[in-house]
């Protein structure tokens, strides 16, 4: 909790007295606006060094959702210099996409960067559709077929890099997820980049070790406009659900999630990929040519039962 009159950390040591206006417990830091900016900003640029992530010399894609942590994430590598445009992909899921669209499309026109828009209903189906004739949940057909056309659209643009805006409150829940089942091959991929390969674009999460409240405070800040509401489908999602367990434990013992994050990539992974199993061969969807496991990729299936 902020102390009432208490002063910003990183002032004090220049002998100035501005007004903390943040408090970090997990890092003990009290800052005001313009050193919470600072720190959020070159907390991100030591993320993208630690993991190698990309250079200032390479074309980046940020999935951008209308929500405030792509766009934060937009934002921030907009004023680190680096070479960064927005895709936005329209899911058709009504008033919830009109809004987010609004949202990125105002946000790009504010920061001078090119957005490209992408809409479902002319690829495939919007998602309530595709929820209607697969039977799988809707979040599960959104994810595969946005990370289909965020690669596809990559590649056809020479981009080399998609940043998305995951966050470290994201990242645990998912570890937690997987931790819980176990599921070793999903353990295996959690990591900050997934490297180029075999048709793939690099993937890469400047934000993996930021919370979400510190981006909302970041946002709000920086006058980003952003959605401010959930995906009408994602109510009831298992992930959700675990966000707010690792938040109550997050509250008792600040820094769990941040450690329990790190300590997975630094004493975990690396031993989950001494001994990498024979992966199931990647080959060319014989319809769209994309990376599969199968003749016939689950976009190009989907695509078939919609009637596409």
């Amino acid at each position: 909790m902020l102390k009432k009159q208490a002063k910003c950390t990183i002032c004090k040591t220049k002998g100035l007295k501005n007004k903390a206006i943040v408090y970090l417990p997990q890092h003990r830091l009290a800052l005001c606006k313009e050193h919470y900016i600072s720190w959020f900003e070159k907390r991100v640029q030591k993320t993208i060094d630690e993991f190698k992530m990309f250079s200032k010399n390479e074309k980046i894609l940020v999935a951008v959702s209308g929500g405030k942590d792509s766009l934060a994430l937009w934002n921030v590598l907009t004023k680190l210099g680096y070479k960064v445009d927005g895709f936005y992909i329209n899911l058709g899921i009504g008033e919830y996409s009109q809004d987010s669209k609004e949202k990125a499309v105002n946000f790009a026109r504010k920061i001078n960067r090119p957005l490209h828009i992408l809409d479902l209903s002319t690829e495939i189906a919007t998602i309530p559709k595709l929820k209607e004739i697969s039977n799988r949940p809707a979040c599960s057909a959104c994810g595969t077929v946005k990370r289909y056309y965020m690669n596809k659209f990559a590649k056809d643009n020479s981009y080399e890099v998609i940043a998305t805006g995951h966050n470290l409150d994201d990242e645990v829940a998912v570890l937690f997820g997987n931790t819980l089942r176990w599921d070793i091959d999903y353990l295996k991929r959690q990591y900050p980049v997934l490297k180029e390969e075999e048709g793939f674009i690099k993937k890469v999460k400047p934000l993996c070790k930021i919370t979400e409240k510190e981006t909302a405070i970041y946002s709000f800040l920086s006058d980003i406009d952003y959605i401010e509401y959930e995906c009408p489908f994602a109510e009831g999602a298992s992930s959700i659900e675990y966000k707010e367990f690792l938040a109550k434990l997050e509250e008792k013992h600040p820094g769990t999630k941040l450690q329990f994050y790190t300590n997975f990539l630094k004493r975990m992974y690396p031993i989950l990929n001494e001994e990498k199993k024979e992966d199931k061969k990647l080959i060319k969807c014989k319809i769209c040519g994309e990376p599969s496991t199968n003749e016939i990729c689950s976009v190009c299936r989907l695509k078939q039962r919609v009637g596409v």
